[in-house]
């Protein structure tokens, strides 16, 4: 039975590019034309959606998904709320995968109703979950992905660096904590894989831990991986491989700053920022085909 995650795959193989851009824009990332308007909440929010739609126009046909990090819409109250909201239905109304990363979870009544607000309606594809209250503040996301077709990332071993300090942990028989959070992740998805022999149940796995994302891709057969760090936090393409499969499926590798704010390097010096955006953008998905032909 086809699931969300077998329509992103059919997405990426259409566009050759397994890139999800993240749409995390600091005011300083903004140009002078927009920052000039960003002078309270209700501004700056607005110069935000403008900013970000300008760029889905740009990379809309060669990017297959794009990221909304909510933190960086909290800042600016209800107005950022609007501006997050607004981002994703102009991100869908142009065909592109949706994910916020929000990182929520809790038990009972509160995961439901985190899992009703992100995934009960029609703007978010995937949303991002925390992991640590176990299979009780998972299956109210679970559930709600099986009725409405949507999908999760669960974190597993993440892109920073003390992230070591607790997910390398070694457990009594000597398994690492990031490897047995996957193992579960696997566990929690195994009722929706999807036609690619993925579930819609995924793990978030960085590109800055390229070892260990191997050892977990050859571990979880069905898992679909989300990749941070790349770019920006270290990951190059090489190190980002490690998280796909023989056929060069598996996963989809987030970058940020280094696709909107593409313009303020010396590599994109000159280029407007949607022009910056996609150019960056284009020379991701050559970086990440190159490594994945080496593999």
């Amino acid at each position: 039975m086809k699931n969300i995650t077998d329509i992103l795959i059919n997405k990426i193989e259409l566009m050759n590019n397994p890139t999800v851009a993240g749409l995390d824009p600091r005011v300083d990332y903004l140009p002078d034309e927009l920052k000039k308007t960003a002078v309270e909440a209700c501004g700056a929010a607005k110069a935000v959606t403008e900013f970000n739609c300008r760029i889905i126009d740009a990379i809309k046909d060669i990017v297959p998904a794009v990221k909304i990090q909510s933190a960086f819409y909290e800042l600016f109250s209800h107005y950022g709320a609007q501006a997050m909201e607004d981002t994703a239905r102009y991100a869908k109304q142009n065909g592109l995968i949706v994910m916020a990363d929000v990182k929520r979870n809790d038990i009972g009544s509160t995961a439901e109703a985190y899992a009703a607000a992100y995934l009960g309606g029609d703007l978010y594809d995937y949303i991002t979950v925390n992991p640590y209250p176990g299979f009780d503040g998972i299956k109210p996301f679970t559930d709600v992905c099986k009725s409405n077709g949507k999908g999760i990332f669960v974190l597993a071993r993440m892109s920073n660096p003390s992230a070591a300090d607790i997910q390398n942990m070694a457990l009594s028989d000597g398994t690492p904590l990031y490897m047995h959070i996957g193992s579960l992740i696997e566990k929690w998805g195994e009722q929706s894989v999807g036609e690619y022999g993925y579930s819609a149940v995924g793990a978030v796995v960085g590109a800055t831990n390229p070892q260990e994302a191997r050892l977990l891709r050859e571990k979880l057969k069905t898992v679909f991986f989300l990749v941070p760090g790349y770019g920006a936090q270290g990951g190059k393409g090489a190190d980002a491989a490690a998280s796909f499969d023989a056929n060069g499926r598996g996963a989809i590798v987030n970058n940020s700053r280094g696709i909107i704010a593409a313009y303020k390097t010396d590599k994109y010096k000159g280029m407007t920022y949607y022009a910056a955006a996609r150019a960056a953008a284009t020379d991701m998905a050559e970086d990440l085909s190159s490594a994945l032909k080496n593999k």
